[in-house]
């Protein structure tokens, strides 16, 4: 923790003291949450960024999208856009976001849709012709005007929300007790390897409620590198790479890389950064000073959907989640209620 953020300290208190309020507001029914026909499901977390958000609602997705009608609602943070916006063939990542445009080019039998007012958004999916059977929010843990019927908190292995505190001083955007809102907690990022021992120490270390379930997932990246030309990451081990990331937390990727004995250089944009003119010349000027013919620039998927216009010999390595145990019980979970929320609706 740095100098600066040791001295706002008491920003954080007055910060926390502000947010708990306001949850007390919303858990005591002062403040109003709007509850939904559709069932809704919440993908978030209490820290800023890097959690792993956008494969998780990935995951999703895959498990729901053969049986039923799926959406997908986010902010589009960053997006050059204001409103409702549901995806088409016009948009792109500028005018819905990075996360929100990935999903659409990924997932073709979905609704992905853009709101800052996630109430607003989901009335807007609820009165289409063809309307949703099943609603994900994407980053809407803190969106506390929709009571959702599943919540699923991410934290990650190397940055457990039980170790940090609250804005500025550190990453929480509200309270730890925050926590308890959430059906289902999910420590990501964690080594494929992980122990059941360790596995029991964080669960201690969480200290679900009786009505909690605690999972844990790994990383798992996609061998076959896409983009200007399909390839195997094995075929590029000889091979000069720049590395171009503008996401929370690219660690893991560069520890990836490097385990797998891949060289390179690496260029790191702030998240969800929108690249401007002078970082695609900074970028290609750095390609071009790479002595080797056998080059590329690598990036993230996330990545690739807001620069792939403008540079060449580029190509994305996509990711998915892996549970380390228990999938089967997550996913029974996921549809369970599902099932339930439909019929009662």
């Amino acid at each position: 923790m740095n100098f600066l953020r040791k001295i706002l300290y008491p920003l954080s208190l007055l910060y926390g003291l502000i947010i708990t309020i306001r949850n007390y507001l919303y858990n005591s029914g002062v403040l109003k949450s709007t509850t939904f026909n559709t069932p809704i499901i919440v993908v978030g977390n209490l820290s800023v960024g890097g959690t792993g958000k956008t494969p998780q609602i990935e995951y999703l997705i895959r498990l729901l999208q053969n049986e039923y009608k799926v959406a997908v609602l986010s902010r589009g943070y960053k997006r050059k856009s204001t409103g409702f916006i549901i995806a088409d063939e016009t948009v792109n990542a500028e005018i819905i976001g990075d996360e929100p445009y990935q999903y659409f080019k990924k997932f073709s039998n979905i609704i992905v849709c853009v709101d800052a007012d996630r109430t607003n958004g989901i009335q807007q999916l609820e009165a289409l012709e063809n309307a949703p059977d099943i609603i994900l929010l994407d980053d809407a843990f803190q969106h506390r005007k929709v009571n959702a019927g599943f919540n699923i908190l991410l934290t990650p292995y190397n940055d457990l929300y039980v170790d940090d505190v609250m804005l500025p001083t550190g990453n929480l955007r509200e309270n730890k007790l925050g926590a308890k809102r959430a059906q289902v907690i999910i420590v990501t990022k964690c080594p494929a390897n992980i122990s059941k021992n360790e596995q029991i120490k964080i669960t201690k270390k969480l200290k679900p409620t009786s009505n909690q379930a605690i999972f844990f997932t790994t990383i798992d990246y996609d061998e076959e590198l896409k983009g200007s030309s399909k390839i195997n990451l094995s075929d590029v081990k000889n091979s000069e790479v720049l590395l171009l990331t503008g996401i929370a937390n690219p660690e893991p990727l560069k520890q990836y890389l490097t385990n797998e004995e891949i060289k390179f250089n690496h260029l790191k944009y702030p998240d969800h950064h929108h690249f401007s003119k002078s970082d695609i010349e900074e970028i290609k000027l750095e390609f071009k000073n790479i002595s080797s013919n056998n080059k590329l620039v690598l990036t993230t998927e996330k990545d690739y959907v807001r620069i792939f216009a403008d540079l060449q010999n580029l190509e994305y390595i996509s990711i998915k989640i892996k549970f380390v145990v228990q999938k089967a019980s997550f996913d029974k979970l996921i549809k369970e209620y599902v099932e339930q929320s439909s019929r009662d609706s």
